[in-house]
């Protein structure tokens, strides 16, 4: 016989459950705004992210390497990649190493669609208001580390991070508003400022990152 317990103050779930749960309320925010802006656009949802990830990447990337940034399976990149080429969005090229496979880059068309920006600030924009500036900070981090977890199990690719980039120093300098030091740019910069998708990114080798984490972490 099935018993269901129920959860009180005493009884409650884990931590971790109610925090998923909490994410999730954060993302559903998020696809709706997705939602709002691609339709605005004239395409769907996976269509706007597909142009947004090409964005700044201009040799283009492959139709697996685009499944997997955006967690989909490669026919529906497939699809919604052929449908922004149709648009004229987006162009396919033939791999440098293998001629046989296929890059997919935007077009001067693509390039603008992909820099519109909205007018009024979406949902999770509206949201962040009501943290302070410690409280985002704080939240920056934490993703950050979340992210690196999911990308060091190999459950995502390696994301255009700071803390995975071989122009970063971590806490290079003793000033504490701007302690790290980025050498693409020479220039010193603080935790406000890390980037989690860095257009500029060169990743940085397995042993590098894993050094660069621990200083990171330490300081």
């Amino acid at each position: 016989m099935y018993i269901e317990i129920m959860e009180t103050p005493k009884n409650p779930v884990s931590i971790d459950y109610r925090i998923r749960e909490g994410l999730a309320r954060i993302a559903m925010a998020m696809r709706l705004d997705d939602w709002n802006k691609a339709k605005g656009m004239g395409l769907n949802p996976t269509q706007l992210a597909i142009l947004s990830l090409l964005l700044g990447r201009e040799a283009g990337l492959g139709v697996k390497d685009i499944a997997a940034h955006l967690g989909v399976s490669q026919p529906t990149a497939t699809d919604s990649i052929n449908a922004l080429e149709r648009k004229g969005y987006l162009e396919k090229q033939p791999g440098q190493s293998d001629r046989r496979a296929v890059i997919v880059a935007l077009t001067a068309e693509g390039l603008a669609a992909a820099r519109v920006e909205d007018s009024e600030p979406g949902l999770a924009e509206q949201a962040l208001k009501a943290l302070d500036g410690g409280e985002q900070e704080a939240l920056l981090l934490t993703l950050v580390k979340m992210i690196r977890q999911l990308q060091e199990a190999g459950e995502i690719p390696v994301q255009r991070m700071c803390v995975t980039c071989r122009y970063f120093a971590p806490f290079m300098h003793a000033d504490a508003a701007r302690p790290h030091h980025c050498h693409f740019v020479n220039a010193p910069f603080g935790q406000r400022e890390l980037r989690v998708d860095c257009r500029d990114h060169q990743q940085a080798d397995p042993t590098s990152r894993a050094a660069t984490w621990e200083t990171f972490q330490a300081g």
